[in-house]
């Protein structure tokens, strides 16, 4: 009962926060885009940040926008993604717009002054990351401050995760995430490729990046990728779901499946092939077996699994397991003497140990925790050390793009913003 009352508490307190009061020298945000995601990612962690205010929006229909101001108070509705960079009392810009939008707002946000925080992913290919993240006006004095919004890497969690293993060790890296068929219509603007959609660049940007986090380094190679396309009367180019597999530098390999559309995985296929697959996100960590000094056993190893469920969105809930599988050999002839598994398990939602930049509650959510970083960034302030800088966001697309190609599908189409960019 009581883990049941402190997961209601924990989830109504991240999406009915109370508002704090705000301090003098608030940083001062338009949002670019009426998106559904602004609520969740940005307007409510919004209200319990002393040093925000959500103070403008702008959409393509301006109805919309008026409807999406009132309905979460936002004073001020601008006519054009234009009119709002121009306004000089905003300080900041969130970008929750079609993928294919980023790169064009991101930079003339930049170039309007203005910091940006950009929903992942940060760029249609690597091409527009490059020319975005390396920026001269990025490397000026005060420059302003540009994040992609890779959320979940901020949580406590995730950082606790990462400390339960050396990535050099690591044998075999595997992201799964699945939405299950029907959660969006084949029409949804995530699979448009005009506007840099595909289950890649959505649900398994995710799966990459944890990835990549997970191993610390770039891939060395892509060895196998495919896909499954779209309904014969949509987009040819888009991906319905999509897997890969990759090499890293320490010989270990690195796997993602991702599905927009998932469908089966229960008992019985026959029957149940064609219903909507509901599964929790989840990392799984193999690595590589290891001596165990052991006074009454010549030949004793043990191997470590490390899993992290639902990593992407721990906040509402998630599940560390840790998994050491002991083994007993024959010196002789290597022979299995004896086997057993030690579990154990973890749940952070707060800093283990809090101070030095590390703040937050345990109904703080993955994106209130980035804003915090965001914010401290902007202020140089000390945080808590976790930040995504702009050729990490570069690599990311590096490692999406080749994707891509290794399964037979092109790049996300580059803006033609891109050639005119000063």
């Amino acid at each position: 009962m009581a883990s049941i009352y402190h997961f209601t508490k924990r989830v109504y307190g991240s999406f009915n926060p109370s508002e704090v009061s705000k301090s003098s020298d608030a940083i001062r945000f338009g949002m670019l885009g009426a998106a559904n995601i602004g609520p969740m990612a940005f307007i409510i962690p919004a209200k319990t940040h002393p040093d925000v205010i959500v103070a403008a929006v702008a959409a393509r229909d301006l109805k919309k926008a008026e409807a999406y101001a009132k309905k979460h108070g936002i004073p001020v509705v601008h006519k054009s993604y234009q009119d709002l960079l121009d306004d000089p009392s905003l300080d900041a810009v969130y970008i929750p717009l079609p993928n294919g939008l980023h790169y064009e707002w991101a930079l003339k946000a930049i170039q309007a002054g203005k910091h940006v925080l950009l929903e992942k992913p940060s760029t249609s290919n690597a091409e527009e990351a490059k020319s975005l993240f390396r920026h001269p006006l990025l490397s000026q004095p005060n420059a302003p401050v540009l994040l992609e919004a890779f959320h979940f890497r901020f949580h406590p969690a995730w950082q606790t995760f990462l400390s339960t293993f050396d990535s050099t060790d690591i044998v075999d890296a595997s992201a799964e995430q699945f939405l299950p068929a029907g959660f969006f219509p084949d029409s949804d603007i995530r699979f448009n490729y005009a506007l840099s959609g595909g289950t890649l660049m959505d649900f398994g940007t995710y799966a990459i990046s944890s990835i990549r986090q997970a191993f610390r380094k770039e891939p060395i190679s892509i060895a196998e990728a495919s896909h499954r396309p779209m309904p014969k009367s949509r987009d040819k180019e888009i991906d319905h779901a999509i897997k890969a597999k990759w090499n890293f530098p320490n010989g270990g390999v690195g796997r993602i499946e991702a599905d927009l559309a998932a469908r089966g995985g229960y008992r019985l296929p026959w029957l149940t092939k064609s219903w909507p697959k509901l599964a929790l996100p989840k990392l799984t960590v193999q690595l590589s077996e290891k001596e165990v000094l052991d006074p009454k056993h010549k030949r004793h190893t043990m191997q470590r699994t490390v899993v992290f469920w639902n990593m992407i969105g721990p906040h509402l809930y998630h599940r560390i397991d840790i998994v050491d599988k002991h083994s007993i050999r024959n010196i002789d002839n290597g022979g299995l003497i004896e086997s057993w598994s030690e579990t154990s398990y973890m749940k952070v939602y707060e800093w283990p140990e809090k101070g030095n930049g590390k703040v937050g509650e345990a109904w703080w959510t993955t994106y209130r925790h980035q804003l915090e970083e965001f914010i401290n960034r902007i202020k140089r302030r000390e945080g808590s050390g976790v930040w995504i800088d702009g050729e990490d966001s570069i690599k990311q697309m590096e490692m999406i793009d080749a994707t891509y190609l290794k399964a037979g599908l092109p790049l996300r189409p580059t803006s033609n913003y891109l050639g005119s960019a000063g």
